[in-house]
């Protein structure tokens, strides 16, 4: 069962990098240690298993000197939908920065020295960060405990400061995503230079994490038909939908009106601050690519040097960046079903791609009808099994296993399937589930009002949503549901965010990325007025760290010098 749309990076989960939209505002983090991941948003040698991404050289036009990098051509127009969507209704107001001076207030937060200590894998910190819950209205005795890690760089002498990092979401855990990956694995040069920091935002992983359901009770939640035939259905998801808020609401109720992304980027002020640094250097992937770009609209001043990789696009409402979405999903298993059908190993044919998708409707289908069997003790119904599948489709190293997975299942067993959609969802094998869901819920139902407010609302998308992606429509249809039953209202709007006085900003977008399409990494790099777009002309979910030695040393030499690359870059 889809949940509110989540921007996570690739490299988090197996085979997954970002949950599925939903209707409530924005790829995620999945959990760190999963097998077969796909790569990390940053690291150019993330662990085995995850190396997928294209070694082309880069493209080269008009013998510039640009380290392997060109000028978009043809193909990198190809990402399978218009630069613009048609009838697209993009906000005009911008977000207005806050004030350069601390508020007298937040002064003791500001001056805050985090008491480290060794946690986690070897030459990590951890310490815990003091927040106010609600900005306007401090009160010490309603703080909010943040769970922040380092890593200090390696080359003590000539250090540059801290990069904080973030793999999206919303309600993946950045401290997961450190000690995992970006520690480690990013570049030797960058961790030679940059302490290596990241925090889990308010409600997520280590900081006051939000609790909605039971292991038992998330597992009735995601297999909960999302493609309704009746009424019968259709109030039945709307009860899924019902129970998971009253649980949010139980569990969470203090902390479900301060999740927003506006609140998250005041912390990661307060946090820089607390690290003695005058600017922001950060990385940001996929839905941390909206937490960037709404700390440099808010504070343009202490703005440094930001990598916003698959980017979102701000000024969309939620009905618009679902649907839209919803075509990057279509995108991505066009390019999975061109791969697929030319290989001998592919259980949907090797001769047409469109008997290909008919044959994986079947599949769904009959899973809706009959679920499978599986060795997991639970059966796998449609929604699982959808899940699967587009987990999948952001990162094409993820695709042999998706084949296997089908395989087995047109075989009538769904095993692997559900091993996909476990991942993604972040269960565990003792049936526990991470606070990624949850959180991702919290944070998009109060970042955007709802897409739809009644079952009718969605039901009267669903022929937008069907053109959109006639395999996915309908799920992520109702997924856009979700928000519609949130026990707290939306506090935020779409709205552009300029950054007026910013430094320069590096944002970077991928062709034919399913979470994140292309042109909202086009629309944020139009709106910020000191941003400078970066084309990766690639299939999958973000592009640093992704097997191409052009994006990882344009992205690199910005990071370490602060030089962006040449208008109209293209890398492959």
């Amino acid at each position: 069962m889809g949940t509110s749309r989540l921007f996570r990076t690739a490299g988090t989960v197996v085979a997954a990098a970002a949950l599925l939209i939903s209707g409530c505002s924005s790829s995620g983090v999945p959990s760190p240690s999963s097998a077969a991941t796909a790569t990390a948003p940053g690291p150019p040698s993330p662990p085995p298993g995850s190396e997928h991404g294209r070694t082309d050289e880069a493209v080269r036009r008009g013998g510039n000197d640009d380290g392997g990098a060109g000028r978009v051509d043809a193909r990198a127009r190809e990402t399978g939908a218009p630069d613009e969507w048609p009838g697209a209704n993009r906000a005009t107001t911008a977000l207005r920065p806050l004030p350069p001076a601390v508020p007298a207030p937040l002064r003791g937060y500001y001056e805050q020295r985090p008491r480290w200590r060794p946690c986690g894998a070897s030459g990590f910190e951890c310490a815990t960060l003091r927040v106010p819950l609600d900005y306007e209205r401090p009160d010490a005795d309603r703080d909010v405990r943040l769970g922040v890690s380092r890593k200090r760089a390696s080359d003590g002498p000539r250090r540059l400061g801290s990069l904080l990092v973030n793999p999206g979401g919303p309600g993946g855990s950045a401290i997961g995503y450190l000690q995992a990956y970006a520690g480690i694995g990013y570049p030797r040069a960058v961790r030679a230079r940059y302490d290596m920091v990241a925090f889990d935002p308010r409600g997520v992983g280590r900081s006051e994490p939000v609790r909605c359901l039971t292991g038992r009770e998330m597992d009735a939640h995601v297999r909960t038909d999302q493609t309704p035939d009746d009424a019968a259905e259709e109030r039945s998801l709307v009860r899924a939908y019902e129970k998971l808020a009253r649980g949010c609401q139980r569990g969470s109720g203090r902390l479900l009106g301060h999740l927003s992304t506006t609140e998250a980027a005041r912390d990661l002020d307060v946090l820089r601050a607390a690290l003695g640094d005058r600017k922001l250097t950060y990385v940001g992937a996929s839905y941390g690519t909206f937490l960037g770009a709404t700390y440099a609209g808010l504070f343009p001043g202490r703005t440094g040097r930001l990598v916003l990789d698959a980017a979102m696009d701000p000024s969309l409402g939620a009905e618009q960046m679902n649907l839209e979405q919803t075509a990057g999903f279509e995108t991505a298993l066009t390019a999975f079903m061109t791969d697929c059908v030319r290989r001998a190993d592919c259980p949907l044919g090797t001769d047409d791609r469109a008997e290909a998708v008919s044959l994986l409707g079947d599949l769904l289908h009959r899973a809706d009808a009959r679920p499978l069997r599986t060795e997991e003790g639970r059966t796998l119904t449609e929604s699982l099994a959808t899940t699967a599948v587009m987990s999948a489709m952001y990162d094409e190293g993820a695709w042999p296993a998706l084949r296997t997975a089908l395989t087995e299942a047109i075989r009538g067993d769904g095993t692997e399937l559900l091993r996909l959609s476990d991942a993604f969802y972040e269960r565990s094998d003792n049936g526990t589930y991470s606070n990624l869901m949850v959180a991702n819920q919290a944070v998009n139902c109060l970042d955007l009002p709802p897409a739809f407010h009644s079952p009718a609302d969605a039901s009267q998308s669903l022929p937008a949503f069907r053109t959109a992606s006639p395999l996915f429509g309908e799920t992520l249809a109702w997924a856009a549901l979700s928000c519609a039953y949130w026990p707290v209202e939306a506090t935020g709007r779409p709205h552009r965010i300029e950054a007026r006085g910013a430094a320069p900003i590096l944002v970077v977008g991928t062709t034919r990325d399913p979470a994140t399409p292309y042109r909202w990494a086009r629309s944020l790099a139009a709106q910020l007025s000191s941003a400078r777009l970066l084309t990766y002309d690639g299939d999958g979910h973000t592009a640093y760290g992704r097997g191409s030695e052009c994006a990882d040393r344009t992205i690199n030499t910005y990071l370490l010098t602060g030089r962006l690359p040449a208008p109209d870059t293209t890398c492959t």
